[in-house]
């Protein structure tokens, strides 16, 4: 073991399951190399280090075991609140959804009510049509003049 260093052992094996030759072996090797005598104090160190914290017990607060449980109601109930306005906005939102495509659907499927023989009849009567009582008057043809002396003409003829 002289010309292979012990730190390559206590990397790759735990310390605490080494045999009684092993660690015999590595005290011998440890007087003439001052690397391995500085791992070998650490191991030792550590694993008793760890064999003290292993013994200790820890005990939490007399609270402890009530505020997780509480915490944990806590986070379950915002859960089950969500998911039951998520149930409520869900019906909601699906109905919507429906109305929005039946009205989609409608508006591009069902023909248009109004032809254009319909719309012509919205249109047949212009403006100057109704003001100068003639039904024949082309577009264009009337000039302002003539509306003008066709609404100020009652009034003259009233007075």
């Amino acid at each position: 073991m002289k010309e292979n260093h012990i730190i390559n052992l206590l990397e790759s094996v735990p310390f605490a399951s080494l045999s009684e030759s092993d660690h015999r072996e590595m005290r011998v090797h440890t007087t003439s190399c001052d690397d391995c005598a500085r791992a070998y104090k650490a191991a030792v160190v550590s694993t008793s280090l760890l064999k003290e914290g292993a013994g200790e017990v820890f005990e939490p607060s007399p609270f402890f075991q009530t505020r997780v449980l509480a915490a944990i109601r806590e986070q379950q109930s915002e859960v089950r609140g969500l998911a039951r306005l998520w149930r409520a906005a869900g019906a909601l939102a699906s109905s919507l959804a429906a109305t929005v495509a039946l009205l989609a659907v409608l508006s591009v499927m069902v023909p248009s009510t109004q032809t254009n023989a319909d719309a012509s009849a919205f249109n047949r009567y212009s403006a100057e049509e109704v003001i100068l009582d003639q039904t024949e008057i082309a577009q264009g043809q009337v000039s302002d003049a003539e509306v003008l002396s066709a609404l100020y003409q009652s009034d003259e003829d009233e007075r």
